[in-house]
């Protein structure tokens, strides 16, 4: 994963919308961009995106345009989330990911929409997101932007975002289950009703109280009694994130961190801003650069705070192999 899961950093998309549908040059809007493959408007099944609307995800996968964001997007995520895929058709990690999203768009049964957006055809869309490289995936939930992944992860680690999507979901009251989009029918094997894995349902309560504290207890007893359990393993790493973080001000941490470079404690939390904001690779190598200056008690906290961050981001993850790595040359 080269993103985070929280609910800190979460941003409101009231004015996206609006930006992106202003003409290129008007105020509040976005240059349009030079090199678009196709004009605004062009949906990502008439150019070429793997599945699309009317093609896998069981009528749950949508192709949205600038001039249709607010309605299929926004709107919608008020009462169910919506994952959104940002794409390209010359983009091959795309097509290795965009199965695998519709794959389980049809499996969760409207649990969540995809929501598909070509990058070329919806330029001001993309420069309104503010999207670097893709693909990219990123969750809507009551108007608020939650950042997911990036890259072409594999299904395994999409359905652990998704999971925790719907447990975040759950804790603002967004449970809706949507129908299929363009009146076709739900599947016929998909369950009436699924009530989740009851090894969490005390965690999905106390983040429905937005009980972080109890949500950490809930986490603590399922790991008594399946201690290697890699999802609350994982979960609990989130929410303790979270619980860090969420009362700090991101400037003024890294400005601290900035100013003692030294100070094991202000490193730690300039780490856990970096993560919460989708940047676990600042994170790592600030605290992989403080243990090559540390050494005895400072050293272990570092070691152990780095240990802890893999966890949120996944053991997994490419950048978490590496700063294994990183992290033992740096130790030895």
């Amino acid at each position: 994963m080269t993103g985070n899961f929280s609910r800190y950093g979460a941003v409101d998309l009231s004015g996206l919308a609006n930006r992106a549908n202003q003409p290129a040059g008007a105020p509040g809007g976005r240059p349009a961009s030079a090199g678009a493959a196709g004009a605004p408007g062009t949906t990502a099944g008439a150019t070429g995106a793997p599945g699309g609307a009317g093609g896998a995800g069981g009528g749950f996968v949508v192709d949205v345009t600038e001039a249709t964001f607010q309605a299929e997007v926004v709107n919608r995520s008020a009462t169910v989330p919506v994952v959104i895929d940002f794409w390209a058709t010359w983009c091959q990690p795309c097509k290795q990911l965009s199965p695998v999203l519709e794959k389980l768009a049809a499996e969760y049964a409207g649990k969540f929409v995809l929501a598909k957006i070509d990058v070329d055809a919806n330029p001001r869309l993309a420069q309104a997101a503010g999207i670097q490289s893709i693909p990219l995936v990123v969750a809507v939930v009551g108007g608020q932007l939650v950042p997911l992944f990036q890259g072409a992860v594999p299904e395994s680690q999409v359905r652990q975002f998704l999971d925790e999507l719907l447990r975040l979901a759950a804790g603002q009251g967004v449970t809706g289950t949507a129908q299929p989009i363009g009146g076709g029918e739900a599947p016929k094997d998909a369950p009436e009703e699924d009530a989740g894995d009851p090894r969490f349902a005390e965690v999905d309560e106390a983040l429905a109280r937005d009980d972080l504290d109890g949500a950490v207890a809930a986490y603590e007893k399922i790991l008594a009694q399946t201690p290697a359990d890699e999802e609350a393993k994982s979960g609990l790493a989130q929410v303790q994130l979270v619980r860090r973080v969420r009362t700090l001000d991101p400037t003024t941490v890294r400005s601290d961190a900035a100013a003692r470079p030294d100070d094991v404690q202000a490193q730690c939390l300039a780490a856990d801003v970096d993560v919460a904001d989708g940047q676990p690779r600042a994170a790592f190598d600030r605290l992989i650069d403080a243990i090559r200056r540390s050494a005895g008690a400072d050293r272990d906290t570092l070691r152990v705070h780095l240990l802890e961050l893999f966890e949120v981001v996944g053991g997994d993850d490419e950048l978490v192999r590496t700063a294994r790595r990183q992290l033992s040359a740096a130790l030895f």
